[in-house]
């Protein structure tokens, strides 16, 4: 499993450059939720897939829905996320 750190120098290196206000985001939604670092990563891959771009405040929903409902792996997020129609994958 990769920090979230490690997830962000992978993102960068497949061309996906995060503002320092979307790096903000992250870490400030990680902090806010208590989310584990699978989570807030699948967090962020959602993010992007769905919006196209970073988007903090779509994240931060995110993040809350998947932990007010329990989600504690990125399989079962992934699953809640095309259950719930939140994103065609």
């Amino acid at each position: 499993m990769r920090t979230v750190e490690d997830y962000l120098h992978y993102l960068k290196g497949k061309g996906f450059q995060l503002q320092e206000d979307a790096i903000g985001f992250i870490y400030f939604g990680k902090h806010y939720t208590n989310a584990s670092d699978e989570i807030i990563n699948t967090a962020i891959e959602v993010t992007l897939k769905a919006q196209k771009s970073f988007d903090g405040s779509f994240y931060v929903s995110l993040l809350e829905t998947f932990i007010t409902n329990n989600i504690n792996s990125r399989e079962d997020a992934l699953k809640f996320v095309k259950e719930n129609v939140l994103l065609a994958i």
